[in-house]
């Protein structure tokens, strides 16, 4: 009789316990709180590189600033220079004196690095450019109020100035009125007197003519003449009764070959019909606008300063305005 084979049941070894259903949410818990300590690593990591950049970028701009005001207040000291020596000449101002040569853009990258040896930084690009203009080529609105009257002469020369410009009478007016009102300030809401020509916006003027308006008239502190030798024909014909284009021209033809000494010697070229008023028109000037333009790699920086020439050779800054942008992009 066969025996019977018993039926062999492997020993299992081990047995891995399966994790139970409370475990699972546990552990996707735990790598959604790694997953977002790691994006909170991650952005303040981004966010101290960015501020580090910022920092950086404000540095270099605050440096490029100082070295702009630095070069274009040395521009400044040159011109001043230059308009010294002209008073102690003693001749009539003029265009054909030094300060009316133009300084044309001029690189001074090497002006910026002073040690070259110890510096291998060449610098950052720089280029210079100034002008040297005389204010009292234009007519001074501020001749128009006196002791708190308008004069009617002045404002017979601000509306022949305003025509000759492509303005209507009605602009002298309105400026005329703006600056007696502001001048009297016995409202509270009256307008501020204007400083500068964009400030004619606050009486009432529109862009365009206050465009217009800037070739030939000026706000300087206190009423002045209109210098013969550099005013254009318009300024010309508007500042002195009688006189046409045709005759200012005259004017302008004979300073060219000439610079005139004296009122004598333009009433001399303009003849008897017309009459020169010393209240009104001279020779000399002593007021001066300076403009420095500084191109700093791709910053640029202009400042426009009013300058002063007082009779002991005394050369100040009355008024300066600086603005700063971006050099435009080419096409």
């Amino acid at each position: 009789m066969t025996p019977q084979r018993q039926p062999v049941v492997p020993q299992r070894l081990g047995r891995t316990a399966r994790p139970s259903r409370s475990a699972r949410p546990a552990r996707g818990a735990a790598l959604l709180v790694a997953m977002v300590l790691l994006t909170v690593v991650a952005t303040l990591a981004s966010g101290m590189v960015w501020q580090q950049w910022k920092a950086v970028q404000v540095e270099a701009a605050e440096r490029s600033r100082a070295q702009a005001a630095w070069v274009l207040q040395g521009a400044l000291d040159w011109a001043r220079l230059i308009l010294r020596e002209d008073a102690r000449s003693g001749r009539p101002t003029s265009l054909n004196e030094p300060w009316a040569t133009p300084l044309a853009e001029a690189r001074l990258s090497t002006f910026l690095a002073t040690d070259r040896e110890h510096n291998a930084d060449d610098g950052p690009e720089a280029f210079l450019a100034g002008t040297i203009s005389d204010a009292q080529s234009r007519y001074n609105l501020r001749n128009l109020v006196v002791d708190n009257k308008l004069v009617p002469a002045q404002v017979a020369m601000l509306q022949r100035l305003c025509t000759n410009v492509g303005l209507g009478s009605g602009v002298a007016t309105l400026i005329a009125d703006g600056m007696l009102t502001a001048s009297l300030a016995a409202d509270a809401n009256a307008p501020l007197v204007p400083q500068q020509l964009a400030d004619l916006a606050w009486l009432g003027l529109d862009g365009a003519s206050i465009e217009r308006l800037a070739s030939v008239v000026v706000l300087l502190p206190v009423p002045t003449q209109v210098n013969l030798n550099t005013a254009p024909r318009e300024v010309l014909a508007g500042v002195v009764a009688g006189l046409d284009l045709g005759g200012a021209d005259r004017l302008v033809q004979a300073r060219t070959r000439q610079p005139f000494r004296n009122l004598t010697e333009a009433g001399d070229v303009l003849g008897k019909g017309v009459t020169l008023e010393p209240r009104d028109v001279d020779v000399k000037s002593v007021y001066f606008e300076v403009q420095g333009r500084l191109r700093l790699e791709q910053r640029l920086l202009t400042e426009r300063t009013l300058i002063e020439r007082r009779d002991n050779l005394n050369v100040v800054a009355v008024a300066r305005l600086r603005q700063a942008g971006l050099v435009p992009r080419a096409p």
